[in-house]
């Protein structure tokens, strides 16, 4: 008993401690590595279009697939890490990863192609964000907000560095090469890093919550209705979030300027979508989650609506920065609202339906960006459409607030 009650103090001690911050980077580590799986394919597309000699909405669906493998992948990852702990998963998910890679780069029509990220690099690279998040999430208490950020920041690390990687093997080596490229460092790089995480969370952080945690009730909802609304707001959010994210590589090749200025312009969104991401953790342990979402949402749809003012090189380069510095905090703040509205004995999987849905919303906004582009003939559309959806997801998050706030008054 003594020597169970030692181990359990040493696991109370561990959290916001060097174990956690080690914890914390090597997660960043594998965000990175892993969070290929997201932008490969943007950088891809217009070879893939004209190997395959697709549509552009066509040419879309390899992202919307990979998009929705990782939307339900992170709910199934999530719920073997609430189970298992993280490592299984990571290791499950690098395997998959490699798989997907080496079936696209053989694929031999756009469907196997979008199957092979569908079935396999999305279910893969769902395991390095959503349960990486949650399992960051209990490691840290004073600094949780900042710890999840830093966590979700891998996903953008993998946006800035593996474009432009992308992009010289794709003009040295070809599509296919560099796909099976990219599952040989899978491979070599996550599997000695998953083997870090081998450690279990802290025993007080897998209980029924930690002191500061509220619940649903709080807002007057039920714990269901709560994660109702949170998956919609999340769709809405990221069906905007998508349309500079996935469709600007291939707006840059439409106006004449080349895939290669379109990927600078993605790698400096994502890029400074990390400064967004480590701001927006620093103002969620201050504000709280909810209004750390709606702060970031009121400044994405203001990005977005500069794009309709210029296509000119030099503005898209500017409405890139700001893109990424207004909305990169927007989807862990969705793991923020979970940690802070429910037990963290369900963290895994309630932070995978809820990034599941910002997924689905990457995925839908991805393809009816390329289909609306494909009937117009014009990006424009695209983005107004983005603005609308932008609009749904302030009204529901101002809504969530201002009922919080009513129900603190009351």
């Amino acid at each position: 008993m003594l020597q169970q009650t030692a181990a359990a103090e040493a696991s109370v001690s561990d959290i916001d401690g060097p174990a956690a911050w080690m914890r914390l980077a090597i997660c960043l580590a594998l965000g990175t590595i892993g969070g290929v799986g997201m932008w490969s394919v943007v950088v891809v597309i217009p070879a893939v279009q004209a190997d395959f000699g697709v549509g552009r909405g066509e040419a879309s669906l390899p992202y919307t697939f990979a998009m929705m493998g990782f939307a339900l992948g992170g709910v199934a990852m999530g719920r073997l890490t609430d189970r298992f702990g993280i490592m299984i998963p990571v290791l499950a998910g690098t395997a998959l990863l490699a798989c997907g890679y080496v079936a696209a780069g053989l694929a031999p029509n756009i469907w196997a192609f979008a199957l092979a990220h569908g079935l396999l690099i999305g279910l893969g690279s769902a395991a390095v964000f959503g349960p990486l998040l949650a399992h960051v999430s209990m490691w840290f208490e004073r600094r949780r907000g900042i710890a999840v950020a830093l966590a979700a920041s891998g996903n953008y690390l993998a946006g800035a560095i593996w474009p432009q990687i992308v992009r010289f093997a794709l003009e040295s080596y070809g599509w296919r090469t560099t796909h099976i490229m990219i599952a040989a460092v899978a491979v070599v790089l996550m599997v000695p890093l998953a083997l870090l995480l081998r450690k279990p969370a802290p025993a007080a952080a897998s209980g029924p919550g930690l002191a500061r945690s509220a619940t649903p009730a709080a807002l007057g909802l039920s714990p269901n209705a709560l994660m109702a609304l949170l998956a919609v707001a999340g769709i809405s959010c990221c069906v905007a979030m998508s349309m500079p994210q996935v469709h600007i590589v291939a707006y840059c090749a439409d106006l004449g300027y080349g895939v290669a200025r379109g990927s600078e312009m993605l790698s400096l969104m994502l890029a400074f979508g990390i400064v967004s991401r480590v701001a927006s953790g620093f103002i969620a342990d201050r504000i709280g989650g909810l209004a750390t979402l709606l702060l970031g949402s009121v400044l994405q749809g203001l990005a977005l609506i500069l794009f309709l003012t210029s296509d000119a090189l030099t503005p898209l380069y500017v409405f890139s920065i700001l893109f990424g510095l207004f909305q990169g905090g927007i989807v862990p703040s969705y793991a923020i609202i979970v940690r802070e509205y429910f037990s963290a004995g369900e963290a895994g999987t309630r932070v995978g339906i809820a990034l599941m849905a910002t997924l689905i919303g990457m995925a839908f906004g991805g393809w009816i960006s390329g289909v609306i582009f494909d009937v117009t003939r014009s990006y424009q559309a695209a983005f107004v459409n983005g603005i609308v959806w932008n609009l749904v997801n302030l009204a529901i998050v101002g809504w969530l607030l201002m009922r919080r706030e009513q129900l603190v008054r009351a």
